[in-house]
């Protein structure tokens, strides 16, 4: 199989927003469920094992890859943060979250629009631009290179600085299998029915394996990515220095020795990026605790959720197309395992404005590489500038593993996460803060059980 042959997803069908708008208002549903009871559930569980897409064993295998640590031999570097996907991505086990947070700076220019950083390496010989991100890491000054220093350190120029946490990787092979018409349909509900208030922002993106194709980003913080093996591509690159045929140019080729690209098919034809992408999408979904889920308190905490308004950008299920349905600019067929199956990420993929924004716009050379040379014409620089304020809506599914909270972690209570939600979440803070002791509780009960 090549390295495009590998792109796997679906196309979902989203329980009507109407519906999921009425229940989060507290007004009565039009029909009990919303989810038709032939469509299977999509499987569930931290047990290391496939969600269908392949055997065990493969699945196991390509575990294997997405653990291994890299060194400068492979590539690593010559600037990185990482030297495994699982650095990043282990909570309870590989493909989830972990407390590591990335920095991106940057600073607005005079005609008030983000611009990104300059950063001057060794001794100001070099300069990193395009980019957002600050790698933490280099592979020298070393035995080979005494008195070469790429570190790369923030100057005082860059005034806009934040972190993002690590995001877990557990069922986002059926998020891929989104419908772009599903997230368009949402959206426009959203801002619709709450008469403009909460409008979820879609931006298309580029595939980066189908050249000259767009699909509607839901990977990342900023939805910088629709397509997994993309946004493999790109952590690949951008986190441990890694090229590969999608991403074939380094950060910079100070200290620099490997081959390029780094990441090249094996025998069976695939590449590690295609690997990584096939173990994520082979992923199963998080589970639920069912135990404190049953209890009373996290039912009224259920029903309490839909009636202050956090179910709008926290939808609760989607449906992922049927099998067959070819997506990511037509790269990828969806299978069986992938198709027709309702899960429940409690997230819409979206991106709001809730006040937290971080402040920093897609950085497309960084993201897209080469693809950014010859942008897709839905993929406008407007809508990539409307990112600077937003960040998406966090999927709530998995949240009791989590210690640190919101896109940056430095919130780490429940309670002062629904706090801190401002503009398009600033209705649903003040229907949590208008209930009763007892009923905040119940709601944080709720959220225990995710």
């Amino acid at each position: 199989m090549t390295l495009k042959a590998i792109t796997v997803l679906c196309v979902l069908t989203l329980a009507p927003p109407t519906w999921t708008f009425a229940r989060a208002q507290g007004k009565r549903p039009a029909a009990k469920n919303s989810v038709s009871p032939q469509v299977p559930e999509a499987p569930a569980a931290f047990d290391n094992k496939s969600n269908g897409l392949v055997d065990d064993p493969t699945h196991q295998a390509d575990q294997l890859k997405f653990d291994e640590v890299e060194g400068v031999a492979d590539g690593l570097g010559p600037l990185y943060n990482a030297q495994s996907c699982r650095e990043c991505h282990q909570n309870p086990n590989s493909g989830g979250g972990s407390q590591v947070a990335e920095l991106r700076v940057g600073h607005m220019g005079p005609d008030h629009r983000f611009v990104n950083p300059d950063i001057p390496i060794a001794h100001g010989s070099a300069v990193i631009s395009g980019r957002t991100l600050v790698n933490d890491r280099a592979i020298c000054p070393s035995g080979a290179f005494p008195d070469m220093e790429i570190q790369e350190r923030v100057p005082e120029s860059e005034t806009i600085r934040t972190t993002r946490i690590s995001l877990s990787l557990f069922g986002d092979g059926f998020v891929e299998a989104i419908s772009d018409r599903t997230l368009n349909e949402l959206a426009r509900n959203q801002c619709t029915n709450s008469h403009g208030k909460i409008c979820g922002l879609i931006i298309y993106v580029p595939i980066v394996e189908a050249p000259g194709q767009s699909g509607i980003g839901r990977f990342g913080w900023k939805d910088q990515h629709a397509s997994l093996l993309s946004f493999a591509g790109d952590a690949y690159l951008n986190e441990m220095g890694i090229t590969t045929l999608l991403f074939p140019d380094e950060i910079t080729k100070l200290c620099n020795t490997a081959p390029e690209p780094n990441d090249k098919p094996g025998a069976d034809g695939l590449a590690d990026v295609d690997h990584f992408a096939r173990f994520i999408r082979a992923l199963e979904a998080p589970p639920r605790d069912v135990t404190l889920a049953a209890t009373p308190a996290a039912r009224k905490g259920s029903d309490l959720f839909d009636k202050i308004g956090c179910a709008v950008c926290h939808v609760r299920t989607f449906t992922t197309a049927t099998a067959g349905t070819r997506i990511n600019g037509g790269t990828f067929t969806i299978p069986a395992a992938l198709g027709g199956k309702t899960f429940h990420p409690f997230g819409d993929f979206l991106i709001h404005d809730v006040g937290t924004g971080d402040g920093i716009v897609i950085p497309t050379i960084e993201h897209y590489g080469r693809a950014a040379r010859q942008m897709p014409r839905e993929c406008t620089p407007e809508n990539f500038d409307k990112t600077r304020t937003r960040v998406r809506t966090a999927p709530l599914w998995g949240l009791r593993l989590r210690t640190r909270l919101m896109h940056d972690g430095v919130t780490v209570t429940l309670r002062d996460a629904i706090l801190r939600h401002a503009r398009e979440g600033e209705e649903a803070t003040r229907g949590f803060r208008r209930l009763s002791s007892k009923d905040q509780e119940a709601l944080l009960e709720f959220l225990r059980s995710l």
